[in-house]
């Protein structure tokens, strides 16, 4: 019986951080695993005026995790932020100097359960929901809010509707039953 050959081990970590500017925090076990052909998702970019500002928003008010920034000259220019309850992450990179950094036509989703209760901690934390949670023509129930770079984000729970296709049939079903209320009222 042939032996197999010894396994390698790994170089000892250096006990000082290196002198490189990235500061890395332990990375958290993903569950997703790119599949060779097949597209994934990797992360949103969101531009930011205020890097340390985004990252004490996304983390301290919705409770994403620091995975990693980048500081030049001493200040944050770049984060990376994983979702708590999740694999999703979001990456912060500071804008050029004058540059819009409000997208429009673009908005964050961050899906939880508890939605109410969400909402109410964040107001308790000061945070200005520009929509309270209620229940949508699609069967999804939404608050909407802005971050601090007017970037608009939805908090939402979707449940068993998150990846049905009726959800959409039911949101043509709601614009019609408006319609024929419209007709009737004429």
């Amino acid at each position: 019986m042939a032996k197999r050959p010894a396994k390698k081990r790994k170089a000892a970590a250096p006990k000082s951080k290196p002198k490189g500017k990235l500061n890395a925090k332990p990375k958290a076990k993903l569950n997703a695993k790119p599949e060779g052909s097949k597209l994934t998702f990797n992360h949103a970019m969101i531009y930011a005026r205020d890097v340390a500002r985004a990252v004490r928003f996304y983390s301290g008010m919705l409770g994403l995790k620091l995975i990693e920034e980048f500081r030049f000259e001493g200040k944050v220019v770049y984060a990376r932020l994983r979702a708590p309850g999740g694999d999703g992450t979001i990456a912060l990179h500071l804008a050029n100097e004058g540059a819009p950094v409000a997208s429009e036509g673009v908005r964050l989703y961050f899906e939880i359960r508890e939605l109410d209760e969400f909402c109410r901690k964040l107001q308790a934390k000061g945070v200005y929901i520009t929509q309270m949670p209620r229940m949508m023509p699609w069967g999804w129930r939404h608050a909407y809010l802005d971050d601090p770079d007017g970037h608009e984000l939805s908090l939402y729970w979707a449940g068993a509707n998150r990846m049905k296709k009726t959800v959409m049939r039911a949101a043509a079903e709601a614009k019609k039953v408006g319609k024929a209320k419209r007709a009737r009222r004429r």
